[in-house]
């Protein structure tokens, strides 16, 4: 199980998706304009510029939205911590270490992998050790305490797929703009 293709992929690929949607609405000039500009006239830059803002606001926000919908009401991220506690249970049942227990940090999610039961210093080492070698797992501890939620980690590859799909539309929209000038 590899934590990109278990749980990132749906968000990698509809943030580009809704970038590519958002950018081509905020990227193209309205008919009206492109006249205007073409008989001289100057344009109101500011209402075009409102316009375009929020339209990568509402791209933005709905990327957002994506994820938490994906991390939430969709369980992906239960489902997720159930393997990776899976893994790890199967983990130390194999170096039989059964009185150690392995869970994800919740309140809220993330991929850091909490141990507790008896153990020796050597012990609680080498369980740390390789329990984060777990796909899934950022790090293993015997403290308490969480990293970074998963939810803004599903966040910020939601938006970073969002942000390739706006480049897309711009240069979408530059290659029909220069296309445009042609008019034989």
């Amino acid at each position: 199980m590899n934590t990109l293709w278990s749980y990132f992929w749906p968000l990698l690929a509809v943030g580009p998706v809704i970038g590519i949607v958002a950018g081509s609405i905020s990227f193209r000039l309205p008919p009206a304009a492109v006249k205007d500009k073409l008989e001289g006239v100057p344009l109101a830059t500011h209402d075009l510029r409102r316009k375009r803002w929020l339209a990568l606001g509402i791209g933005a926000a709905v990327a957002i939205a994506a994820a938490a919908l994906w991390a939430g009401p969709m369980h992906a991220a239960d489902l997720f911590a159930q393997r990776v506690e899976r893994d790890a249970r199967l983990t130390l049942d194999n170096y039989e270490m059964y009185q150690v227990t392995g869970r994800l940090h919740r309140r809220p999610l993330s991929r850091r992998l909490i141990l507790s039961g008896p153990a020796d210093d050597f012990q609680r080492s080498e369980l740390s050790r390789i329990l984060a070698l777990i796909p899934g797992v950022r790090e293993a501890r015997w403290s308490t305490g969480g990293g970074v939620p998963l939810i803004v980690e599903s966040g910020a590859a939601t938006i970073l797929g969002f942000l390739f799909g706006v480049l897309l539309a711009y240069f979408v929209e530059l290659r029909r703009r220069f296309n445009a000038q042609w008019n034989w």
